[in-house]
């Protein structure tokens, strides 16, 4: 039987989790010709979105300008795209068309404003309505993002923070849930940028907004990244001085990011596994910290809390989802919710409230001992500073050297740096920085030919990291690399800490974790990855 499709939608070229040959496949149900002129100026209009068409071309003249007749559409592809389209950079699907008697030829015209008419055989146009690519129709191939999984990410919005703080005013005491909030570094910059508020300001005010709509406490993850940074430091140590024995091979490789860990997990596997920090990353360890540490102060059982963090990134509803940080015994997650920064403005919004205009509330700590008076970060940009912790604290560690200041040099982009520790002419440490997916490929690359010269790499999926997150938030007339730079301003000018020094880290690690390198610090503090086998299907293809 004829196929009754006429070609296929294809995306290409992601900086994202798909490569070459395993591009998600849509199918396309037209016959189409476009304006050979509008299209072209269309793609370069778009830039790195631009539109192409893979077709046998034959070109007519036509009433209205230059047109390509297309018999059968074979591929359009959508090049260059970022991981996150933004305003003038929507991920669409061009329109369905269903077959028409006659020719079986139907023109598509693009407008200057990128809208599409089809244009029939009587003259007359009709506008067609742009479909927007979700998660199942980008990942049709299944090889990045499941079915499950989408339904776990439909779980965790701001819609879900509302009903269970409107549940609470309704509840008998006993039934209520104690809803605590974690906010992200990131997060609060990037909210800073837009009410155009301090570092400290935006967390208090943040804070009283929180607490006005019913919640009852809001941290900073700043406070957990302590707790990551030192964990992964030790552990490339380790790794280090044990390597010609260890399963757990060198490159080490950071794990904090979830986009890159859902990639390495599903397209390489086992090969990247071992390479894989154990360390959780500072939201899963706020997880731990609040289910297990603050519910112990609190006298409640881990399922008694209702535990939100305030994101970067939606990939971190994924990492949240993961079974790994799920309690059987209490059938609760360590992270309930993962709202974005997006949400939050979005809440803001809906409450009517502008947080320029709210009066800050005190900072909530966790323990009696970390009580500050403003918000603290780390060093090593706006990712978390994982290269520089770890490079400081190896250089110190394995051979006796105090780094004061990490000095990057950029590679093929300002996205791909390396650092190197050197002593009488021979490098003892070579650490790298990778951020976004084209830059993840060619370092996979390198693994696989065995010519990575790297001990240590953090790897970001997001082009400059975290602080420009598909989570944060974007602002109108201003162009991205502006936000960007303001937004780093912004996180950069709170006060650093180590984390070795870090009030309430110590006292957490010998009264909770009952010591450094415990059975408790491993599992509260560690987690484990594993090579997830995709759904057979012959668009699953290895590359």
């Amino acid at each position: 039987m004829a196929s009754p499709f006429s070609g296929a939608l294809q995306l290409t070229d992601l900086d994202d989790f798909i490569g070459p040959s395993q591009w998600p496949v849509r199918v396309l149900r037209t016959r189409v010709k476009f304006r050979a002129g509008r299209l072209a100026g269309r793609e370069r209009a778009a830039g790195s979105a631009g539109l192409h068409l893979a077709v046998s071309r034959r070109v007519t003249a036509g009433a209205g300008g230059l047109f390509e007749r297309v018999p059968r559409v074979q591929a359009i592809f959508l090049l260059r795209l970022l991981p996150w389209p933004d305003e003038s950079q929507d991920c669409v699907k061009p329109m369905k068309v269903d077959k028409s008697t006659g020719s079986g030829v139907a023109k598509i015209h693009i407008e200057e404003d990128g809208s599409y008419f089809q244009v029939r055989q009587d003259g007359g146009t009709q506008k067609l309505e742009k479909a927007k690519i979700s998660l199942g129709d980008c990942l049709a191939c299944s090889g990045c993002v499941t079915s499950a999984e989408t339904v776990l990410i439909t779980q965790q919005s701001h819609e879900e923070l509302r009903k269970i703080l409107d549940a609470n005013k309704t509840a008998a005491p006993s039934q209520q849930r104690l809803v605590v909030v974690s906010v992200s570094p990131q997060s609060r910059a990037s909210l800073a940028a837009r009410f155009q508020l301090t570092p400290t300001d935006t967390a208090k005010k943040l804070t009283a907004f929180f607490k006005k709509i019913g919640v009852h406490y809001v941290f900073d993850t700043a406070f957990s990244r302590n707790f990551s940074l030192l964990e992964s430091q030790r552990e490339f140590v380790q790794r280090f001085r044990g390597q010609a024995s260890s399963t757990q091979t060198l490159p080490m490789l950071t794990s904090a990011c979830p986009g890159w860990i859902c990639y390495a997990e599903k397209t390489h596997g086992s090969f990247l596994v071992p390479h894989l920090s154990t360390a959780r990353s500072p939201q899963q360890v706020m997880g731990s910290l609040v289910k297990d540490f603050f519910a112990q102060q609190q006298h409640l059982t881990p399922d008694r809390i209702y535990h939100v963090t305030v994101m970067p990134c939606y990939d971190k509803k994924l990492e949240a989802s993961r079974p790994d940080f799920f309690s059987q015994e209490y059938q609760t997650r360590d992270v309930d919710c993962v709202v974005t920064t997006g949400e939050v403005f979005k809440l803001l919004e809906e409450e009517g409230v502008s947080l320029s205009e709210l009066e800050p509330a005190p900072l909530d700590s966790l323990c009696n001992s970390a009580s500050a008076q403003e918000p603290t970060s780390h060093r090593g940009g706006g990712s978390g500073g994982y290269l520089e912790h770890v490079f400081r604290h190896a250089a110190r560690e394995l051979f006796g050297i105090h780094v004061d200041e990490v000095t990057y040099r950029p590679l093929r982009n300002k996205d791909f740096q390396e650092v190197t520790l050197e002593k009488e002419g021979r490098v003892l440490l070579h650490f790298a920085a990778a951020y976004g997916f084209r830059n993840i490929q060619n370092l996979v690359q390198k693994l696989k030919r065995g010519r990575c010269p790297y001990h240590y790499v953090e790897v970001m999926a997001c082009p400059a990291g975290c602080l420009n997150g598909g989570g944060q938030l974007k602002a109108p007339g201003t162009t991205s690399k502006e936000l960007l730079q303001h937004v780093q301003m912004l996180y950069d000018a709170v006060t650093v800490q180590v984390p070795e020094d870090a009030p309430g880290v110590q006292e957490l690690y010998e009264h909770w974790l009952q010591g450094e390198g415990s059975e408790r610090t491993g599992r509260l503090l560690h987690t484990s990855y594993r090579a997830v086998e995709m759904a057979s299907s012959g668009l699953s293809i290895r590359w």
